[in-house]
């Protein structure tokens, strides 16, 4: 019997994306090729072209042709990028940067000031809570890490000075659900804004705006590019105002997605719905497998009926996501494993076509260690690829083996 809760099909769950013909909504799959990619009306060439350009000639002083004068401030390559990320996301705006933390920074330089307070999950990503304890608290935004799976741990940690709620759901790396909705209303009561860290789910399985976020960050490097091959992040805003606050941190602090990469991410988001779906379903396949397995001391899988966040993930989520972490007898049994596999490559990041194992506490949360958002050592977090499932099990086991 399955211990793992295989939910829906594609295009089943979390709504779909633009208006097409007729006023009719069009699937994710729909919006996330032709979104922002119309052919170019010169050539006809159905793939936007990479504009490696940085300036461009205006038709008189003032006369910007078609809005673009320095490619800091505007790319035609970024501008499909953007328009695509936020239809998508369904949002108003979006905004292309060189990477997750640089979207990071710019929205917490756009919405905070010195003496302003930030909420955080109690297990998010390590490379956001070093942005939090090392360059936003020492300009003077201080911060609170709370279990955001409890709406009323949140309610107790608000501060007529909190300005933002930050959520990952699932976190990074321990699965952790936040119910956004529920998060939502509390962040709003407090004229807060909730920030949804959308990167291990994707547009794909969550749309976070639809639940009453207000702003999604995304590192795009992960699931969106999909390809190990491009750095990059993303916000999405829920209105245009705001995000015409962050188009202007984002111009002015001048984090930007070059044309290269903005082009390599949109490639990789046309495959996105048929590439997550694999994820997905190898993920299951991955889960079944390790809780039955005689070494692994726990797995950590919001797909899991007995994981604290099973139904709300169920509620706001299309399927239950690639990344899987389990943990083991001791530390060294987990350094050992992540060491021991093949097919599963010992690296940090997360979404690729290939699988990759690693050891956060040593690894990509190593920057939390002493803090209240230490990992366990005894961890492991694997980003389940798209390989033959049968080969990834068979990896996997003779490593635990």
């Amino acid at each position: 019997m399955d211990n793992v809760v295989h939910q829906g099909t594609r295009g089943q769950g979390t709504g779909d994306g633009r208006q097409g013909n007729g006023g009719r909504r069009q699937g994710f799959d729909t919006v996330a090729i032709h979104a922002g990619q119309e052919p170019d009306p010169t050539t006809g060439a159905v793939v936007p072209p990479i504009y490696q350009v940085s300036t461009y000639k205006q038709d008189g002083i003032g006369g910007l042709r078609g809005g673009y004068e320095y490619s800091r401030s505007a790319n035609p390559t970024r501008t499909a990028l953007e328009v695509c990320l936020a239809e998508t996301e369904v949002g108003a705006r979006g905004l292309a940067f060189a990477s997750g933390l640089a979207a990071e920074d710019a929205l917490l330089r756009a919405v905070c000031r010195p003496g302003d307070h930030v909420v955080i999950p109690n297990d998010a990503y390590g490379g956001t809570y070093r942005l939090f304890a090392k360059v936003a608290e020492p300009w003077g935004v201080v911060f609170d890490p709370v279990a955001l799976g409890d709406v009323d741990a949140l309610r107790a940690a608000m501060r007529p000075e909190t300005k933002i709620v930050w959520v990952e759901t699932p976190t990074n790396p321990l699965l952790g659900i936040a119910d956004i909705a529920a998060l939502a209303e509390v962040a709003h009561d407090s004229g807060a804004l909730l920030v949804v860290d959308n990167t291990f789910a994707s547009p794909y399985l969550q749309r976070p705006l639809d639940l009453g976020a207000d702003v999604v960050v995304h590192s795009t490097t992960k699931y969106i590019g999909g390809h190990s091959d491009v750095v990059g992040g993303a916000l999405i805003a829920s209105d245009a105002e705001l995000g015409e606050r962050l188009a202007y941190h984002q111009n002015a602090m001048g984090a930007v997605a070059g044309p290269f990469d903005a082009w390599l991410t949109l490639r990789g988001i046309k495959t996105l719905g048929v590439r997550m779906d694999r994820h997905c379903a190898n993920a299951e396949k991955i889960v079944e497998m390790l809780v039955r397995h005689p070494s692994v001391r726990g797995v950590l899988y919001p797909g899991l009926p007995d994981h604290p966040g099973h139904d709300v993930a169920a509620k706001q989520m299309r399927a239950f996501g690639g990344m899987v972490s389990f943990r083991m007898e001791s530390e060294e049994a987990a350094v050992r494993v992540c060491e021991a596999t093949e097919l599963f490559t010992l690296g940090e990041s997360l979404g690729g076509v290939e699988s990759l194992i690693e050891h956060p506490g040593r690894m990509t949360h190593a920057s939390a260690a002493g803090s209240p958002l230490e990992v366990p050592a005894d961890l492991v977090r694997l980003s389940v690829g798209i390989e033959d499932a049968d080969d990834l099990l068979h990896d996997l086991d003779r490593a635990l083996s």
